[in-house]
């Protein structure tokens, strides 16, 4: 079974907590980061992206841009920004975009069900944005990035958080400037504590990642290291949502060239595993298995054909589909986590970004494709397989700042 404990969070000051909550640092670049964090000291990006108070010129992964997020984060501390809660609690986060809320667990969990598979994971992670994130943790002594968990529905569980939200007021209440609402109860009753954590340990065999696949393998690995001798250790910072509750989103392709091939001879080959017709509008899949794609100003429908696709778990997912009937043979992308001619746009972000960078000339060709279901992420995990990158998009995203897990 699953096992979760409370954990006594670092966090803002209520005054503080809109200025402090930021994007997660793997949303957005130095650029952005520094752009997003320009005349707001008590921004959290400070912390997790470092390199934005160094010059522009300083490695990301540079020693200095670790101790320099372990001195912002002593700064903030001492101003007294952040503060440690008195005692281990849970946490309770609501998130609203356009008018739809999701209401999540904040807690921490066990590094050893991570190891032993009761956490299920779907991706695979890249060693490069690991270590970027164990010399994080390593430095501050904090996992600063929160964990994204899904579990199948418990009824008792969410009456539990529904009545704590109606009976208690919260901490944090705010809407940033994204328009995306975020809302914080404490839940410090030490009696609802433990009906929280039984609930869980006798209801729950598994959660699933659903966001946060190098977060979760860092605070593991840190454990191994001297950095990582503590209790706290054991455990790393999740949010658990309830699957009833999530949405994912699509998360679409934009690739740099055709391979040396003329558009009329591209076109011409896709033609052999899929069904292709011009669209008079930006075309937005509305069920498996029909793709989207944007070339020279001119959006496609393309429908793959049947019989031209495995009907496991993997091999009926879109992003494999694209990958084995066209990424691959027709635009020779291999290894969509280590080709540089390959790039993923959330969908959060909208089918004209895909035009953008299309129409720059920064791309040549787009592609949208239909989400993955939370039920398919289910079976995929379950099933001990692993989706190809970049496969799902989760929105609305959890603030970095708000709750923080200390290792030491």
């Amino acid at each position: 079974m699953a096992t979760i404990v409370p954990f006594t969070a670092l966090r803002p000051q209520a005054q503080y907590a809109k200025q402090v909550a930021s994007q997660p640092y793997d949303v957005l670049n130095s650029k952005e980061a520094k752009r997003e964090a320009r005349g707001n000291p008590n921004s959290f990006l400070h912390i997790t992206k470092a390199e934005i108070d160094l010059p522009e010129d300083t490695d990301v992964h540079a020693r200095e841009v670790y101790e320099k997020a372990k001195d912002n984060l002593d700064a903030f501390i001492q101003r007294e920004v952040l503060f440690r809660e008195n005692k281990p609690c849970y946490y309770i986060y609501r998130l609203v975009m356009n008018g739809k809320s999701q209401t999540g667990l904040v807690c921490a969990s066990s590094v050893d069900d991570y190891e032993d598979d009761i956490i299920k994971k779907h991706e695979f992670t890249r060693p490069e944005k690991e270590q970027d994130r164990i010399n994080h943790i390593s430095a501050t002594g904090a996992q600063t990035g929160n964990v994204f968990l899904a579990y199948k529905n418990v009824a008792e569980l969410d009456a539990l958080i529904e009545k704590w939200q109606e009976d208690k007021k919260p901490v944090y209440d705010f809407v940033a400037d994204d328009g995306i609402g975020h809302t914080v109860w404490v839940i410090n009753d030490d009696r609802t504590i433990a009906a929280i954590t039984n609930i869980f340990s006798e209801n729950v065999n598994h959660t699933y990642i659903a966001d946060g696949h190098h977060r979760a393998a860092s605070a593991a690995k840190v454990r191994l290291t001297a950095a990582g001798d503590t209790e706290g250790a054991n455990y790393f910072l999740t949010t658990l949502f309830p699957a009833s509750q999530l949405n994912i989103l699509d998360y679409n392709r934009v690739v740099k060239d055709l391979n040396g091939q003329s558009r009329e001879a591209f076109l011409q080959r896709i033609t052999e595993n899929f069904e292709v017709k011009t669209s008079d509008s930006a075309f937005a899949p509305r069920q498996l298995h029909d793709f989207g794609m944007y070339i020279n100003k001119c959006w496609y429908k393309l429908t793959a054909k049947p019989g031209t696709y495995a009907e496991d778990p993997i091999g009926v997912l879109d992003v494999t589909i694209l990958q084995n009937n066209l990424l691959d043979p027709i635009l020779g992308i291999k290894d969509q986590r280590t080709d540089k001619r390959i790039d993923f746009v959330g969908g959060i972000r909208g089918l004209g970004e895909l035009e953008k960078r299309v129409n720059t000339g920064e791309m040549q060709v787009a592609f949208s494709l239909y989400p993955v279901s939370i039920q398919q992420l289910f079976d995929i995990a379950d099933s001990g397989m692993v989706m190809p990158p970049k496969s799902t998009w989760f929105e609305p995203k959890l603030r970095d700042g708000l709750l923080t897990h200390l290792i030491d």
